[in-house]
């Protein structure tokens, strides 16, 4: 299994732009995926759908997960993550516009591996998508899978 990618989930094309334009200054050669709605989400983690033909084995090293999203919502796409074994252990950062009690509990309930809320400052917005950038991908260590 390898691993590299950043699969950003998330429906809002401005913080869709601002994450992948963070991104990419940080670390210009990270392969970055991008999926609108949940059901592409699903799709190129499992292999399915459009993605049946690519490498089902390569996961993303980091999903980077809104809630509100079309089709089927962040919580499913968590869920469905945390059942199968193959993605359990998928590191996930939900980062949502959200900062109800509630959407961050359920989160954490289904497995979340962190819970950022989006700021509405542009400069504040991309200090923490690095920070999340530098965290996950350069000094976490995830296992194998």
């Amino acid at each position: 299994m390898k691993y590299g990618s950043i699969l950003i989930v998330e429906d809002n094309s401005d913080d869709e732009y601002l994450t992948v334009r963070t991104l990419k200054k940080h670390n210009p050669s990270r392969d970055l995926i991008v999926a609108r709605d949940g059901e592409e989400a699903m799709d190129y983690i499992f292999g399915t759908g459009k993605y049946e033909t690519s490498d089902s084995r390569t996961l993303p090293h980091l999903v980077l997960l809104d809630l509100k999203l079309p089709r089927t919502d962040g919580f499913e796409v968590l869920r469905k993550i945390r059942r199968d074994d193959r993605t359990r252990l998928l590191p996930v950062v939900v980062l949502s516009s959200s900062g109800e009690e509630d959407d961050i509990l359920r989160s954490y309930e289904l497995g979340a591996n962190s819970y950022i809320e989006k700021p509405t400052d542009f400069s504040r917005f991309e200090e923490i998508i690095m920070s999340l950038a530098t965290y996950w991908c350069c000094l976490n260590i995830a296992p194998l899978l």
